[in-house]
This record gives structure tokens, sequence and C-alpha cells, in this order.
């Protein structure tokens, strides 16, 4: 995940983690890395950058850790656990109101960031563990992959989904062209 670099005089922050239980920040330009974060809960499955570019999702097994992107704490800000399995995949709505995760409990998440209780608000069931999801350009649909290789879209306004199987690879490229 990167940020900065958007012209404003920001430096270029590069964040990595892993199975070595830590984030590292990386100053990009000079390949230093400048900050470590302990994750000692578990490993790192997925990071995303919040899109005001304060905060930092780390997500792992049975929980994601929100750390702060601009400080020297080493603790996460806040905790949204209750989760039965690995969390595969985190991201977050373009203005920031509400994140959205994916794991082996065969579900996808969507997580209120506004509101003080830090359950999670809407769940969508799949019939395998979630690898993938990515929130569509019209911020309205998430696309759910599984183990399965299904491909799942979940329409958040209707609540209506569809599952898509036969000639995958037609539409995970035509989506991904969307993107």
């Amino acid at each position: 995940m990167m940020t900065g670099g958007n012209g404003s005089g920001d430096p270029v922050i590069l964040a990595t983690a892993g199975y070595d239980h830590t984030i590292r920040f990386w100053q990009a330009h000079s390949g230093i890395c400048h900050r470590t974060v302990q994750h000692p809960d578990s490993q790192v499955n997925a990071l995303e950058i919040h899109p005001d570019k304060q905060l930092i999702a780390a997500a792992g097994y049975q929980h994601i850790r929100m750390y702060d992107l601009n400080s020297n704490n080493p603790n996460p800000l806040i905790n949204y656990d209750g989760i039965q399995k690995n969390v595969t995949a985190v991201g977050f709505q373009e203005d920031g109101k509400w994140m959205f995760t994916g794991g082996e409990d065969n579900s996808a998440r969507i997580w209120d960031l506004r509101s003080r209780n830090l359950q999670c608000q809407r769940i969508f069931q799949v019939n395998a563990p979630v690898n993938c999801v990515c929130l569509h350009p019209n911020q309205g649909e998430l696309l759910v992959g599984d183990q399965s290789g299904a491909l799942h879209i979940w329409d958040l306004k209707t609540d209506h989904n569809e599952r898509l199987v036969r000639q995958l690879h037609l539409h995970i490229y035509f989506i991904s062209a969307l993107l």
C-alpha cells in the first residue's frame, strides 16, 4: 500500500506486512524502513490505507486492527474482533464512511466506521472461503471472489446478489476493465 506523492510535497510511504507479525513503513524514494509496528496477534493477510491517509487497516486471524499512519504509536487505535477465521481482504468506501472485509468464514462484511459500535453492520454469506473483495467504482456493489471459483456481485442498495461461475475468466476480465 502506498500513500503520499500527490504533488503536495508529502513523501510517498510504502506499507508492507506479512507472516512475520510486523507492519513496516518505508520511504519509497530511498527504500529505507523508517517505522516498524508489531502485530503480535497474527500474521497480516491484507493491508489498506484509509482514504484520508490517517489510518491503515491490517487484516489478520479473527480481527482487523487500525493503526495511526502519522504517529509513532505502536498500538492499534481501533480493534474489530468477533470474526471466526482469517480475514483475507479489506478495503474502504471512497469517502471512508465504511470498510468492507472478506474472510475464510465464507463471508463479506460491511463495517460502519462512523459508529461507536465496532460490530459488523452487514454480512453476505457465500459457500466457500472468500479470497478477495473489491468495491465497484459506483460504490454500490461489492465483487466477492471465493475459493470455489465463483464470483458474486452483491448490490449493497438492494441486497440482491448474483453468482457468476460459467466463463469466469471473461467476467473477471470485464470487471477488472471496469475498475
